[in-house]
């Protein structure tokens, strides 16, 4: 349930930062720049920031990971598969969530996204 709740809240974070900034991806689109540079800007952002905070959680889970390994012989929800699992799910996230929006931006024509402005 965690899981899932920290996935969405990823997905949402995310896809709202990147809904904020749909006008500047218009405005940029329609000053010329190319989908595939908008879109790799986009993404380098959100995964940047993913990134940070995925890299910023994973060495206390993996110290708790240690301790509770010499604690007791059981497997559980710390185990490094589980963790790398949970790393790369929401990573997944960020990466769907950072999709859309200069897809969405990119669909309106140029002269429609200056007159709005």
């Amino acid at each position: 349930m965690l899981f899932t709740l920290a996935t969405l809240g990823i997905y949402w974070v995310t896809a709202y930062g990147l809904a904020r900034r749909t006008a500047e991806i218009r405005i940029r689109m329609a000053l010329g720049a190319e989908r595939s540079s908008v879109t790799s800007m986009v993404l380098k952002g959100a995964l940047l920031q993913a990134g940070i905070g995925l890299t910023s959680g994973c060495p206390p889970r993996s110290c708790a990971c240690a301790l509770s390994r010499r604690s007791s012989n059981d497997v559980t929800g710390l185990d490094p598969i589980v963790l790398e699992t949970a790393v790369g799910a929401l990573g997944l996230a960020a990466l769907v969530a950072a999709l859309a929006p200069p897809r969405r931006a990119a669909s309106i024509e140029p002269a429609r996204a200056l007159r709005t402005e």
